[in-house]
């Protein structure tokens, strides 16, 4: 029996009660450890949890020393929770302590903890250095790159440490089988580089072969033109709304084609032409049409006559329309690089002039006005279709319409003329430009001309004259080669008897191929050092901070290493050196110096922009914390927890709901889920799983942006589907594309609402062919409460894997009997009722009625505090009024371990009642629980190197 006087006298003479805390010195401590609790332990708990036998896994033998109770701190917290609830020693038990002295122990652990959180205060704590995390890796390849290359998909799955997280050195280990996964990956990476005039860029593809580079620089082209493509109809309705509001404050040409995004030039031009008196037609025509529009007052049927016009000056601009002949030369083909490019040329030039020609100056200067304003095309994406054997007829884009040959034809003068503005020029100039520098148009055209010529029928260049020009010959496209070309191939256009425009053609063609590959070659030899700055730069942003001296110096001696020694040629060199990058310590580790010394140290600015964007994105940080580090005012606390703020407004804090939230909950990487039985569950397909695991990260982004309360997660009757879930959910939404989310603001008809009925919980806690009460109810008290519950002992029987072979007894009954079990009744009252609750939804989260036996589904259970609920609003009345601070002190542990990438020492308590103190001030927001976190001096300093804490 323990001598619970000389107990009293040890702990009474310390233990102070101050505002509901307690405290105590170590001396007091000490003295009542060796006196009262080990007497404790021997007494009541070391025959269950000692050296021969250890229930629940649970060892309390170590427990030899106040400093051995301190290392197992996280293990006295839960026999802290246990003793507290009273479960141990569990009512089995022969031996029961007297409330005093359960009451004592408790007293004794909260001093001990209260001691040590105050010893400790500020202890930023063991962060260990450790490897990016595939999702860190993965975004921070996104954040420098632009694209979501995820390069990391097939790499083994990042181990989670004791706090579920896999962000923490105590997991995030490399092997030399791992490393050899990230020099791979990096190369891939690498492989994505585009070389352009004047820096480089990454493409969603990899950029190796001529045919990623072409469709890299053409659909960048078409989806220029894509984006500023005229519809007249746009245009003629923008100038009725002109017409309509004309006069009005603020209301212009310029801002009505602003607020519609056409263009203001373009909305000019169609107003003057529709508006300055015109006697002929087509224009008169055009604008008796228009009169009618503005008198319609109805905004449908303005639109429609908008749309009639749009017509009308579309049949009217066909028949315009100057057609042009080929040319023809005798003894070569009407295919010939030469004469298509003149034709192409020649149907360029005439995209704004009339063809028609009639008696009257007067009415043919006033079609060719006509045609000023409205052209035949505005842009020329594609000139036909080509037969391929495999593909089938195919679209050829920007093509300058050879025949088996490589080439390019830009024809986009009306769009540049009427529609652009100057930026926008110099944008579409930029990207022809990009076209034939990184894919070598012109030469590959001419190569291919060269071939044509020579093995084609009717063989122009096939004679000995023609011989020296080959196009496996490297030097074939040098100046002193065309030229000579040039010089063959008119000789022999004269003798063949060659028109003065085929004479013209084919010396505008070499000319003009002379021009392009001298600037191609031009530019190469001006982008070597820009391109090599530019890898330079990338290693900055990977680095997350300027280069050292050194660092600069070593990254170009490896660039030149590779060019001069391994003769590398310069794009291979410099993706070495892009590689050399992504593997650097600097890039895929995350590790902060440590001072000499014992004393903690302030994070710099730059180390403190990282923490901060791997913490909420899980990612690299931005231009603008890189600027604050670079200005030493990121550390300032007001600019600190405005950054936060803006960050968690950023669509890049997905990462915080994919990485956080996701291991939290536990829905990370349910993309692979592969529990459900398909043929049982055939709508359960790949779409809606996908959907289900995007749902909770959608509901937290969304609550973040706004600055919404951290109760939302349990009590809100919104939640977000797109049409595949909605389906799954019996809703009832907007029609919408299939990849497109909205908010469902009364999602409580359905059932739905926050995150405990969201089908990725409900469907990821069933075993396939049933629902099961025990994990969904484990999973609500481990995962969203924060018990900790030992795994079931190997003697408990299992539950039938299929719900529809359970007999004449429903799940709930065979769960009370299963309750019956002396090794499963003390954890099984716990979390089964909770369980319970859910059973109105079926294996994959499906509503139902009747479970798969076909007998009624029940939905009431006495729960832990002895009420009995239904249902899933009374879970979240228990949650809300029983459990809410489990609730808000799990979340509060939870944020505050992923933040800062380590488990939580017992001198983190302050920083944890802060963020609960914090909470209940600002209206439990979760940006409150965020701005604590990094404002706390773990997050914002360093142990010293010599620190001796463990």
């Amino acid at each position: 029996m323990i001598d619970r006087g000389l107990f009293g006298i040890a702990l009474g003479c310390s233990l102070l009660c101050v505002h509901g805390t307690v405290g105590a010195d170590e001396p007091a401590l000490t003295a009542a450890f060796e006196k009262s609790v080990q007497p404790f332990l021997k007494s009541y708990c070391l025959s269950c949890h000692g050296l021969e036998k250890q229930e629940a896994k649970l060892d309390l033998s170590g427990a030899t020393s106040v400093a051995a109770v301190v290392q197992q701190h996280q293990i006295w917290n839960e026999v802290l929770t246990r003793l507290t609830a009273k479960d141990m020693p569990p009512e089995t038990s022969t031996k029961q302590p007297t409330e005093q002295e359960r009451s004592a122990i408790i007293a004794w652990i909260k001093a001990l903890q209260q001691h040590e959180a105050e010893r400790n205060a500020g202890d930023p704590g063991p962060v260990l250095a450790r490897r990016l995390s595939h999702a860190e890796y993965n975004n921070a390849i996104r954040d420098l790159t632009g694209f979501d290359l995820r390069p990391t998909q097939e790499f083994p799955v990042d181990p989670a440490n004791e706090a579920g997280f896999d962000n923490s050195g105590e997991s995030l280990t490399m092997s030399p089988a791992l490393l050899k996964k990230y020099l791979a990956a990096a190369r891939r990476v690498a492989e994505h580089l585009a070389f352009q005039p004047d820096g480089l860029s990454f493409a969603p593809h990899p950029m190796i072969s001529e045919t990623d580079r072409d469709k890299f620089c053409v659909q960048r082209i078409v989806a220029f033109y894509e984006r500023h493509r005229v519809d007249l109809a746009d245009y003629f309705e923008a100038a009725a709304h002109f017409r309509q509001h004309q006069g009005k404050p603020g209301v212009t040409l310029e801002t009505v084609a602003t607020a519609r995004q056409l263009s203001p030039k373009y909305l000019t031009t169609i107003w003057t032409a529709l508006n300055t008196a015109e006697a002929l037609d087509p224009l008169a025509e055009l604008q008796a049409e228009w009169q009618t529009i503005l008198v319609e007052p109805e905004p449908t049927a303005v639109r429609q006559r908008c749309e009639k016009l749009r017509d009308l000056v579309l049949r009217r601009r066909q028949k315009l329309v100057v057609p042009v002949e080929k040319l023809h030369m005798k003894g070569n083909s009407d295919g010939s690089q030469p004469l298509v490019l003149w034709w192409n040329r020649e149907q360029a030039a005439q995209r704004m002039r009339s063809a028609a020609k009639s008696d009257s100056p007067e009415l043919d200067a006033a079609r060719n006005r006509f045609c000023r304003v409205f052209p035949d095309a505005f842009a020329v994406s594609s000139r036909g279709h080509y037969a391929d054997a495999k593909l089938g007829a195919q679209v050829r884009l920007l093509t300058a319409g050879f025949h088996l040959m490589q080439g390019y034809f830009r024809d986009d003068a009306p769009l540049c003329e009427l529609v652009l503005s100057d930026t926008q020029r110099q944008e579409i100039d930029r990207l022809w430009q990009e076209l034939n520098f990184i894919t070598l148009a012109p030469h590959r055209q001419y190569k291919d001309f060269l071939f044509f010529e020579r093995a084609e029928p009717p063989r122009f260049a096939g004679g000995p004259e023609f011989d020296f020009a080959r196009p496996e010959d490297k030097s074939v496209t040098t100046a002193a080669m065309l030229n000579r070309m040039k010089d063959a191939y008119l000789a022999k256009s004269k003798r063949m008897g060659a028109s003065d425009a085929i004479l013209g053609a084919v010396e505008t063609y070499f000319d003009q191929m002379l021009a392009d590959t001298r600037w191609i070659e031009q530019r190469q030899v001006a982008a070597g050092p820009i391109h090599l700055d530019a890898v330079l730069a990338l290693a900055e942003r990977a680095y997350r901070r300027p280069l050292s001296d050194d660092e600069r110096q070593d990254l170009r001696a490896f660039y030149h290493q590779a060019r001069d020694q391994e003769r590398l040629s310069h794009e291979d060199a410099i993706r070495d050196t892009l590689a050399t990058i992504l593997l650097s310590p600097h890039f895929c580790y995350r590790f902060d110096q440590a001072a000499e010394g014992t004393a903690a140290r302030p994070l710099t600015d730059y180390e403190l922009a990282s923490r901060l964007s791997f913490f909420l994105w899980s990612s690299l940080p931005d231009a603008e914390l890189l600027k604050l580090a670079a200005a030493e005012q990121l550390h300032e606390p007001s600019v600190l927890a405005a950054q936060a703020h803006r960050m968690l407004r950023d669509a890049r804090v997905r990462g915080l709901a994919s990485e956080f939230l996701g291991n939290w909950l536990g829905f990370r990487r349910f993309e692979d889920h592969t529990g459900v039985d398909r043929d049982r569950f055939a709508t359960f397909t790949n779409e809606l799983r996908d959907a289900m695991a995007e749902e909770p990260q959608r509901f937290f982004i969304d609550l973040v942006q706004r600055d919404g309360s951290m109760f939302d997660l349990l009590e809100a009757h919104h939640t977000f589907v797109n049409p595949v879930l909605a389906r799954h959910y019996g809703m009832t939404i907007p029609a919408t594309r299939s990849e497109e989310w909205v908010r469902v603001d009364n999602a409580a008809h359905y059932g739905r609402g926050g995150i405990l009925p969201m089908a990725v919980f409900l469907t990821k806690n069933s075993p396939g062919l049933r629902t099961s009460p025990v994990q969904r109810g484990y999973w609500v008290v481990r995962r969203v409460l924060g018990e900790h519950i030992p795994p079931p002992p190997p003697t408990v029987p299992e539950l039938p894997k299929d719900e529809a072979e359970l007999g004449e007894l429903t799940l709930p009954q065979l769960l009370a009997r299963h309750r019956d079990h002396v090794a499963c009744a003390a954890c099984h009252q716990r979390f089964d009722s909770i369980g319970l609750v859910f059973e109105g939804y079926g294996p994959i989260g499906e509503q139902r009625k009747h479970d798969l036996g076909g007998k009624p589904v029940h939905v009431q259970a006495v729960f832990p505090d002895g009420t009995e609920r239904s249902g899933l609003n009374g879970l979240r009345r228990y949650l809300t009024e029983v459990r809410r601070d489990e609730y808000v002190e799990t979340l509060c542990r939870k944020l505050l371990t992923f933040a800062l990438g380590r488990s939580l020492l017992l001198s983190d308590n302050a920083t944890i009642e802060l963020m609960q103190t914090n909470l209940r001030r600002d209206e439990n927001r979760i940006g409150s629980l965020v701005e604590t976190i990094v404002t706390s001096p773990q997050f914002l300093k360093k142990r010293g190197r010599d620190d001796p804490r463990p």
